[in-house]
């Protein structure tokens, strides 16, 4: 993944707004400072941060850099899980900076579906500029039960953030 530019990553987290006990989970296999960047976040503002890391040795990264810490949890995580559901947890916000491979992107959304509160929000970053490939995510978004799907493509250099939302009641299975 290419450097995400930090000043503008605080932008956009500035849609999770300013409620009691948020939850947010994150999907990713690298990026330290992204990653510390959320949490000084989530932090600040008491919310709960969860990194399921999909790559053993950010796993680890993670879990020296963030030792001892409160508020956060660092999961050793495979995509290949049956459900994402852990513990019955449910989060309002679900980022995610990995490169899903296209065969796995359907799978996945249909994991995170459940994880998401009813009128979550999902945060896909994707490579800046690629209309099919944006084109190709809202349509798996749609079948997926995910809503109000919105692209922001002049915030950060290298990506595009497809923000959607789980609607209430839409897609329970």
């Amino acid at each position: 993944m290419k450097q995400i530019e930090l000043d503008k990553l605080q932008k956009l987290l500035q849609i999770i707004g300013p409620y009691p006990s948020t939850s947010v989970v994150h999907f990713s296999d690298n990026n330290l400072e992204l990653s510390q960047c959320i949490y000084d976040y989530c932090h600040a503002k008491s919310y709960h941060y969860q990194i399921n890391a999909t790559d053993k040795a950010f796993c680890d990264q993670l879990q020296q850099k963030f030792d001892g810490k409160e508020g956060i949890r660092i999961i050793d995580f495979s995509l290949r899980r049956p459900k994402y559901l852990i513990q019955g947890k449910h989060y309002e916000f679900l980022f995610v900076t990995l490169d899903l491979p296209v065969d796995q992107r359907d799978d996945f959304l249909h994991k995170a579906h459940e994880i998401l509160r009813n009128s979550g929000n999902i945060l896909l970053f994707v490579p800046h500029g690629g209309d099919e490939e944006r084109y190709s995510w809202e349509r798996l978004l749609e079948k997926n039960y995910y809503v109000a799907t919105n692209t922001i493509d002049d915030l950060f250099e290298h990506y595009d953030v497809i923000i959607s939302k789980k609607m209430h009641g839409w897609g329970d299975k």
